[in-house]
This record gives C-alpha cells, sequence and structure tokens, in this order.
C-alpha cells in the first residue's frame, strides 16, 4: 500500500437493503417497486406482484447457485431480493447438518450447530456483495418476531426484530446498509368503557411505513442520513438515497 492508495470523499454505491415486519404489511411489493427486480424465492410470493424470479429454491445451494447464475450471465437486472429470509435459515441449517453428517443443528451441543452456520450466512454476504459491486441493488426480505431484549442498563422489554437465529441477524445487519422495520402506523386513543374508567386502543389509519433508525420497539439502522421513517413505497427510499448524491 502507498499513501496514493489513500481514498478521500464519499462514495455512492448500490444499497444493501434488509427490510422485515409482519405478514402482509407489503415488504414484497416494496421490493418489487425496486428498479429491474429478480426475485430468488425461498418461498412464493414473487409471483403475486409478478415481479421476474427465478424457480423457488429449496435449498441453500439453490440460493447459491441462482446468485452464481447472476455472477456468470449477462442481464438486465438491477436488484436482486432474497423472499424471505427467516424460509432461507431451515435450508442453511439443513445444508449445515448434511455437510457435516449431523442429525439436526442441535447435535454437535451447546449451539456450536448455528456457529458453523455462520460461514454459511457470511458466504452468502460475500457472494451479495459481488453482486453490488457489480452494479446490483441487494435486498433481503424477512418477516418479523417478538423478543424479550435484556437491556443492561434498563429493565428488559419486548421488541420486534429479524425472525432469524440471533447469529444469523447480527451476520446479515453488519452487511446491510440499511435495515428498515416495516409496519402499519399505529396510535393510541383513549376510550370510555364506563364506571368511569378508560383504555387504550390502538388505531390503525392502514398507512404502510418503513422506520429506518432504530426505537426500542424495534430494531433498524440506516448508514445514510435520511428520516427516522418513510411511507413503504421504494420511490420514497429512493428519494431519500438520492439526496445524499445530489441528483
Amino acid at each position: 500500500m502507498r499513501l496514493a492508495d489513500i481514498v478521500t470523499g464519499r462514495a455512492f454505491r448500490p444499497p444493501r437493503v434488509i427490510i422485515y415486519g409482519p405478514p402482509g404489511v407489503g415488504k414484497t411489493t416494496f421490493a418489487a417497486g425496486a428498479p429491474q427486480p429478480i426475485f430468488i424465492q425461498c418461498e412464493e410470493g414473487a409471483d403475486v406482484v409478478g415481479a421476474a424470479r427465478f424457480p423457488v429454491s429449496t435449498t441453500y445451494h439453490d440460493v447459491s447457485e441462482n446468485i452464481d447464475a447472476l455472477l456468470a450471465e449477462k442481464h438486465e437486472y438491477k436488484t436482486v431480493v432474497i423472499d424471505s429470509i427467516d424460509w432461507l435459515e431451515p435450508m442453511v441449517l439443513h445444508a449445515v447438518c448434511t455437510d457435516n453428517k449431523w442429525e439436526n443443528i442441535e447435535a454437535p451441543g451447546y449451539g456450536k450447530g448455528y456457529t458453523v452456520a455462520d460461514s454459511y450466512w457470511r458466504s452468502l454476504c460475500t457472494k451479495l456483495n459481488a453482486l453490488r459491486d457489480s452494479g446490483m441493488v441487494t435486498m433481503l426480505v424477512g418477516h418479523s418476531k417478538i423478543k424479550r431484549f435484556v437491556s443492561p442498563d434498563q429493565e428488559p422489554y419486548d421488541r420486534y426484530q429479524i425472525k432469524v437465529h440471533d447469529r444469523a441477524a447480527d451476520i446479515l445487519m453488519e452487511h446491510a446498509d440499511l435495515v428498515g422495520f416495516a409496519n402499519f402506523r399505529t396510535s393510541t386513543k383513549e376510550v370510555d368503557v364506563g364506571f368511569n374508567r378508560k383504555v387504550s386502543r390502538a388505531i390503525a389509519t392502514g398507512e404502510r411505513v418503513c422506520y429506518t433508525q432504530a426505537r426500542p420497539a424495534f430494531i433498524a439502522k440506516s448508514r445514510y442520513p435520511m428520516p427516522d421513517e418513510i411511507n413503504l413505497v421504494w420511490s420514497e427510499l429512493q428519494t431519500a438515497l438520492s439526496a445524499q448524491k445530489g441528483d
């Protein structure tokens, strides 16, 4: 390395996106709105939105081979979408067990099976990075789960997070530039139920939003300066990203 190799200034490359949330909120529709998407299906769903797609994968190696095809063959797709990562996870674990001749992922004991699975997730991220280097947006779609979070500085509380094993979630979140939590916008209203008693009830408008910054109720992150929340449509995310480039 030489001092002449030092790079300065901001670099803008296609984003690596994770979008997760409860069923039916519109995650697949959001992904289908990205530029010229091709779906790597781990479950059915892309057919409903009419997006270009590979046949539904049944193994981790199917998913890996689909990525290899995008790397090796000429095409005009600009976004690759893996839908969904929580349906991909059992395929990853099955591949780990098959390759190591284990009966199940708990066979080696003490969570070691999930530790071995780390290399499979990292291999996937490496291939996605290669697609990104070729100019493609990469997007992982996932469902959410509610899990108790034990904080070192306050009482434990529940929060939404990605519906995969914690080790896998950590790897994928480190890989991503943007982790968006998709949900229906809700508010609360006090309602009089009689006998001088009021209760708070959630009110949903049907509006779907994507949160880009972490809050106690959910995990999220963004490496880009952007609003804490945007409407759950790709055009709004694209506008926020374009603002960083001065487009």
